[in-house]
């Protein structure tokens, strides 16, 4: 199924024409519940890994004090499955109870799982061709995998692992992947979907503007030519309609530009080199929210089959970074194999 994001309220550069040569291509991924294979970009799905090629691991120490209870992935897994069965019984029958005694003892006993001391297996989050999206790449590379070990690291999210590969020398197959023993939190195990890309243009966040651009934004009289029908809603704050229907994208996507609000833009040089990185990936805790509901895809609003568990949230791959926020992986376009930057924003 494609997805396609309405067009913008109006055409910005018409108002702001400095913002007309500042525009960059995003590649939206709309991830949604799927059955994805390894010749498929996905979230969470099997990955295009060399049998003879060693699974990698995380060996650094995690923290049992970190979360009172843990799952395996099979774990998390029945649990969803009995949440989305609940969801279901509820919406066809409102007075249907919220749990069953089965439910409740499946999570009884589920709450019992010992902590695991040891490597951990890393995850497949991202497996994305290049057929599918543009991104940042090595010279014949046509595929990215992206794993994470499920603990919270430096920042309090999972750390990513980036692995580049040409597709076509990959012919054997590893068919079955460790998985780790436990998961530090349920969302950190990715719901299997698979992607729609789809292309729309973005323009910086108003903090990565010069000032006098910024203060024009904010500048009421500069959109007295728009439609106030527009922009009611933000009528007491027009940068406000710029940072959230004009400017990036909310959700999964690969370039663009980088969306910040967490902290203040700050340099991303590469590790390696000093080049500055670029937008790669952004995995997203949500593929729009309150404030940026002009991104809907025109799909999403007219569907009338029942949502899957966490789409009325626009969480469809059942991913939660720090509460609710992204996390932005960077590369460096003048040598993508070099370390990436992750920025939670």
């Amino acid at each position: 199924m494609s997805f396609t994001t309405p067009p913008r309220p109006f055409d910005i550069t018409a108002l702001f024409p400095q913002l007309a040569p500042l525009a960059r291509t995003a590649t939206r991924l709309h991830p949604r519940p799927g059955s994805p294979t390894v010749h498929d970009s996905s979230v969470g799905g099997p990955l295009l890994w060399p049998a003879d090629e060693p699974w990698p691991y995380c060996d650094e120490p995690h923290d049992s004090r970190a979360a009172p209870v843990v799952h395996s992935p099979d774990d998390v897994r029945i649990l969803r499955h009995d949440r989305a069965a609940a969801a279901e019984r509820r919406r066809l029958d409102p007075e249907a109870p919220q749990w069953t005694p089965e439910e409740r003892a499946t999570w009884e006993r589920l709450a019992d799982r010992p902590w695991f001391d040891g490597p951990i297996p890393l995850l497949p989050v991202v497996q994305l061709y290049a057929r599918d999206a543009p991104f940042p790449r090595p010279p014949h590379a046509d595929l990215l995998q992206v794993l994470w070990c499920p603990f919270d690291h430096e920042m309090a999210h999972p750390r990513t692992a980036l692995f580049w590969r040409s597709s076509a020398t990959v012919t054997d197959v590893l068919d079955a992947p460790p998985e780790p023993p436990i998961v530090e939190r349920d969302c950190y195990l990715p719901e299997p979907c698979l992607f729609s890309p789809e292309q729309v243009t973005e323009y910086p966040n108003p903090s990565e503007l010069d000032k006098e651009l910024q203060d024009q934004l904010d500048d009421m009289s500069r959109w007295e030519s728009i439609d106030p029908a527009r922009y009611n809603a933000y009528a007491d704050d027009p940068g406000e309609l710029y940072l959230n229907n004009l400017s990036t994208a909310p959700g999964w996507k690969t370039g663009g530009w980088t969306s910040w609000g967490l902290t203040d833009p700050k340099p991303r040089p590469c590790p390696e080199c000093g080049t500055e990185q670029v937008p790669l990936l952004t995995i997203a805790s949500l593929e729009w929210d309150a404030g940026s509901e002009t991104w809907i895809a025109d799909e999403d609003r007219t569907d009338p089959s029942p949502p899957p568990l966490g789409a009325r949230d626009g969480n469809f791959t059942l991913i939660d970074i720090v509460g609710g926020y992204n996390l932005q992986l960077h590369a460096c376009p003048a040598s993508p194999n070099h370390p990436h930057i992750a920025l939670v924003q």
